[in-house]
């Protein structure tokens, strides 16, 4: 984060700070104040999608593209998207509980933004395909849907454990009810199914055609972390739906594998650049690092042998 140019550094703080200001009024609205808090959610939130916003366009005017092609855009049109999700969901959906599970879920991605933050790096021209942008599009509604599926199913689950614990003053009122909870997160999940499946059928047949373009074999685009991940994802997604055809799954196993689900994409948004390395990279600067690291190491080899 520290390699962002000084304006974009101070939007991201104050976004990160109006994200942090909107966890804390969700805890405070869970106790006896929350009659002085629960107004200030929603005006917390559209100021945070308003800088988000805001960050973007600086992004866009740095690369002369529309910044969808690096890991932290990314990162924030996902929390932008999820964020309206919320705003969206918060008028038919006036429970507490709802409000403080999801900004706490949108605050946890902007941190995790802010691990991947790089300065804006030149697009490959592919990126700029219609294609392409239909596939970066695809997965950010995609990875929003199941957070919000997954925000759903950790409801459901909180409600389940305060009620065998007796206690329900703490469920009545403040989470939806339980029917309201399981169509929330099969819709998450229904619709991130959709949205992933043309995401990869885009993404694949985008390195089918354009893999010499981005530098790398289809083999090994296909083999990507992220995309077994993503495809792994899928595949669950995939089982999930069809047990719904034939033997239903219980609200509280359908909750914990959207959990699981969530995690295996959020680990291949994020976690496998961090800790991995991934190839699925349509930005200029990445690949020319690698280049010239080559080239380095082909020079030191020559002048070793000589």
């Amino acid at each position: 984060m520290s390699g962002l140019p000084i304006s974009e550094l101070i939007v991201f703080i104050c976004i990160v700070a109006v994200y942090l200001a909107a966890a804390v009024v969700g805890a405070l609205q869970l106790s006896a104040a929350r009659e002085k808090c629960r107004h200030l959610l929603t005006p917390l939130v559209s100021l945070a999608v308003v800088l988000e916003a805001v960050m973007l366009i600086f992004r866009a005017v740095a690369i002369k593209a529309v910044p969808l092609t690096g890991l932290f855009e990314s990162m924030i049109v996902l929390t932008i998207v999820f964020a309206l999700t919320y705003l969206f969901f918060s008028i038919v959906i006036r429970q507490v509980w709802f409000g403080s599970v999801m900004v706490w879920i949108i605050l946890a991605m902007i941190l995790m933004a802010g691990i991947v933050a790089k300065p804006a790096s030149e697009p490959f021209a592919v990126a700029a395909t219609p294609w392409a942008i239909a596939h970066g599009v695809a997965m950010i509604l995609g990875g929003a849907s199941i957070a919000f599926a997954t925000a759903s199913a950790f409801l459901y689950l909180l409600g389940r454990r305060k009620l065998k614990q007796k206690k329900v003053m703490q469920v009545l009122g403040k989470v939806p009810n339980f029917e309201k909870l399981e169509r929330l997160n099969l819709f998450g999940i229904k619709a991130c199914f959709v949205l992933i499946t043309f995401g990869l059928a885009s993404g694949v047949g985008l390195a089918a055609v354009k893999s010499a373009a981005l530098g790398i074999s289809f083999l090994d685009w296909l083999t990507d972390a992220k995309i077994v991940l993503i495809a792994a994802a899928w595949l669950l997604l995939a089982i999930i739906l069809l047990l719904q055809y034939i033997v239903p799954l219980r609200g509280k196993v359908m909750a914990y594998i959207t959990m699981v689900v969530f995690f295996m994409i959020l680990f291949a948004i994020a976690g496998v650049a961090v800790f991995c390395g991934t190839k699925h990279n349509f930005t200029r600067n990445d690949v020319n690092t690698v280049e010239i690291k080559v080239s380095r190491n082909e020079d030191s080899g020559c002048r070793t042998k000589s």
